[in-house]
């Protein structure tokens, strides 16, 4: 069986592959959001800068990998095959995993994610192996598993959390009160200071604490760093201070924007030296577990325990060099990093809006606790005091509002806070050999950042907080699911063999296809309502969202008429969701009226409540279809009584009528010609007629106890809706008719 060793390998080193693919995907929203959601500069020169941190990070990350190798659990406890199980289980896992919150949108822990696999992993074996021992009990686990480490590591995650929120708070407030949100002016009283101080440190942090342990800095010039370590900081910083007021004094350079790239480039080397572990430092310990064994010719058999992993870490140059170069390329084509990326900047983004979240009773009942305390608070301090604080925060001046490039979330001086703070709170931690969760620190940074700026205001609070609770949960649960997951996929690995393994390659290449084609179908369905009607007038916009609405309601009303005369299930569970994803859209349309109106011209804005009206009548409509839809499903999932053969002709003459009426409607906004509106309410009423006609029909049946309670409970509903739905669409017709006459004056 010295085969199957090889393969665990080569497949470790193909998950591991993917692992920096859907890590970096995850990871990416830690050093771009602050630069994307400020516009620091277009998003290519972002780019270009982080990929240059990100593999350089790479090559210094070599000092970390010790961390997948003893830092969970004792390896010398283990035999050769028990621990490849454990690696090999880790990475199944951490591939399915990342590629789940990746898919879903939530920023998750890498590091937690490598951490908790590896306790689950490294526990389902030594279950496994004090199960089989005639002297060990259960209570011999601890034998196996480095606890102290394992806490010390644990606790520096979690408390980074607290540590990170509050970080930001802090300095957040000091800076934006020294800079104002009209930094344009006090930028040249205090650029040059903040900026020797953001650049002094990170380049402390990342130069000075980073390179420990790199595979390409040699010991005599760690040493020198090291024992120059304050004279090289203190240069620095009166050096940079110098040179950044120069440059604004001088010729009038807004520093903060190159601060943000330069923040930017050492937040993506801290990260890639940090979490670069997380994704091949497992597969490396593997590998050094195989050559090991392979060289004492005991790669057959359990004699030999893992003392190997015991020993200092140097990676080889090459791996990391490779690394480096799929993280980069991640980072230019993954476009599930873009989804996590605008989950944070949506949280901490400067204005209200549309949320992404919704509320809950935890952040209401918060909310409100805050503003008593706010209230309090404010009513003991002196009004002179209060006067100032207020003006030095106020960010609804014009200035402000011209120093915002176009699309930014939060400026820049916010920016350049969050990546200083994340940037000292990363590298620490990897000078210390600890893996930090840089997904941790980022996003509490930036929500601490967020609500010192004033950015959960009444509009947004409640929403924001339950997205923060939200992700934070999810953090919670990545590391239950990590743990249990990999401790299931080590007892299958140990018992299963060689077929639990096949199993679970074939079962983790199906989950990450799907998933895949969920996230590109989401996708798709957001950028064609961000992109939908850029170049066109909001009349155009508005005809154009109506015909293209009509038409999708019109093919799901007729293939769910098809489908219920058929019992067709399985048809109607899909044209339930194509039913939700029309009411996805028109709640999407309907929700960026305000965004729409607030772009308009002085001229457009007489008519724009035409465009407000038809908005209403495109997602009542939308309702209506879903209305109709989902019951029919529900009914026919729960093998309630068929229609009848009356019942069945009724609806297919209804449904006849309905849909021509529908097409004559799309065919009148399609051609613009509300002269033929005429018709199509001679339409209407006929539609109205026949329902009112089949209801009565249906009474009597009822009265001939020929029909059950559901059958008509279902019917009922589907006559009303329908007419709902001819009534919404002629008042969508009449608010077009409108929009086109206001248009045309």
């Amino acid at each position: 069986m010295d085969y199957i060793y090889y393969v665990i390998i080569i497949l470790m080193f193909i998950l591991a592959i993917s692992d920096l693919i859907v890590g970096v995907g995850n990871d990416a929203v830690n050093f771009l959001n602050s630069s994307i959601g400020s516009k620091a500069s277009s998003r290519k020169v972002i780019l270009i800068v982080a990929s240059f941190g990100v593999f350089f990070g790479a090559l210094f990350s070599s000092g970390m990998m010790e961390v997948a190798r003893k830092g969970l659990f004792n390896p010398d406890q283990f035999y050769f095959s028990e621990v490849m199980l454990i690696f090999l289980a880790v990475m199944i896992t951490d591939v399915l995993l990342l590629d789940l919150f990746n898919t879903l949108g939530l920023p998750t822990s890498t590091t937690v994610s490598m951490v908790f696999e590896l306790l689950g992993a490294a526990v389902g074996m030594a279950i496994i192996k004090v199960s089989i021992s005639p002297t060990q009990t259960i209570f011999d686990i601890y034998h196996y598993i480095n606890s102290g480490k394992a806490l010390a590591i644990i606790g520096s995650i979690l408390s980074s959390v607290i540590v990170s929120f509050i970080a930001g708070i802090v300095l957040q407030f000091i800076i934006r009160s020294f800079f104002t949100f009209n930094y344009d002016r006090t930028i040249k009283y205090f650029g040059g200071i903040w900026s020797g101080v953001s650049v002094s440190f990170i380049i402390y942090f990342i130069l000075v604490k980073g390179v420990k342990g790199s595979a390409i800095m040699s010991d005599n010039v760690q040493q020198w760093i090291t024992t120059h370590s304050w004279q090289l900081i203190f240069y620095c910083f009166i050096v940079c201070s110098i040179i950044f007021q120069l440059l604004v004094s001088l010729k009038k350079i807004n520093i903060l924007r190159y601060i943000v790239l330069f923040g930017t480039f050492a937040l993506a080397l801290a990260f890639a030296g940090n979490d670069l572990v997380n994704f091949i430092g497992v597969p490396l310990a593997g590998l050094k577990s195989f050559t090991s064994a392979k060289e004492n010719s005991l790669i057959a058999s359990d004699l030999i325990t893992m003392d190997v992993l015991k020993g200092p870490v140097k990676s080889n140059v090459l791996f990391l060099f490779m690394a480096g170069i799929i993280m980069t390329l991640t980072l230019w084509f993954s476009k599930k990093a873009r989804t996590v990326t605008k989950t944070e900047i949506n949280l901490s983004r400067q204005e209200s809006g549309e949320e992404i979240f919704g509320s809950s009773v935890f952040s209401r009942a918060l909310v409100r606790w805050i503003i008593t305390i706010n209230r309090f608070i404010s009513s003991i301090i002196p009004k002179p005091v209060k006067n100032f604080f207020n003006k030095r925060f106020d960010n609804n001046s014009e200035k402000f509002s011209e120093l915002q490039p176009k699309g930014a979330s939060y400026d820049l001086v916010r920016a350049s806070v969050n990546l200083t703070i994340s940037t000292i709170l990363i590298a620490f931690a990897t000078s210390l050999k600890l893996p930090l969760s840089t997904t941790y620190v980022t996003f509490m940074v930036a929500m601490g950042t967020s609500l010192a700026d004033g950015a959960w205001g009444r509009e947004s609070a409640v929403y924001r907080i339950t997205g923060v609770f939200t992700v934070i949960s999810g953090w919670f649960l990545t590391a239950f699911i990590a743990l249990t997951i990999s401790m299931i996929i080590v007892f299958l690995l140990y018992y299963g063999e060689i077929y639990a393994l096949i199993a679970l390659i074939v079962l983790s290449i199906i989950f990450v296809i799907r998933t895949h084609q969920i996230h590109k179908k989401r996708e798709e369905k957001l950028l064609n309502i961000e992109q939908e009607g850029d170049n066109t007038s909001i009349f155009d916009k508005c005809l154009n969202r109506s015909v293209k609405i009509l038409s999708e309601i019109e093919k799901v009303f007729n293939n769910c008429i098809t489908a219920w005369i058929n019992n067709d299930r399985k048809s109607l569970r899909q044209l339930v969701k194509d039913a939700e994803g029309i009411n996805f859209t028109a709640k999407k349309y309907k929700d960026n009226i305000h965004k729409t109106i607030e772009k308009l011209t002085q001229e457009a804005i007489e008519n724009s409540h035409y465009y407000v009206q038809a908005s209403d009548y495109q997602r009542e409509i939308a309702h209506n279809i879903n209305f109709i839809v989902k019951p029919i499903y529900e009914h026919i999932e729960n093998n309630h009584q068929e229609l009848l053969p009356d019942q069945k002709q009724e609806v297919i003459e209804l449904s006849s009528k309905v849909n021509l009426f529908i097409i004559s409607c799309i065919g009148v906004l399609d051609s613009k010609k509300m002269s033929n509106l005429d018709e199509v309410f001679k339409n209407y009423e006929l539609i109205l007629n026949e329902i009112d006609n089949i209801r009565k029909k249906h009474i009597k049946r009822i009265k001939k106890d020929k029909i059950s309670v559901k059958n008509s409970l279902l019917y009922f509903n589907f006559l009303s809706e329908t007419k709902n739905l001819v009534l919404n669409a002629v008042n969508l017709l009449k608010s077009e008719r409108d929009f086109i006459k206001e248009s045309m004056h």
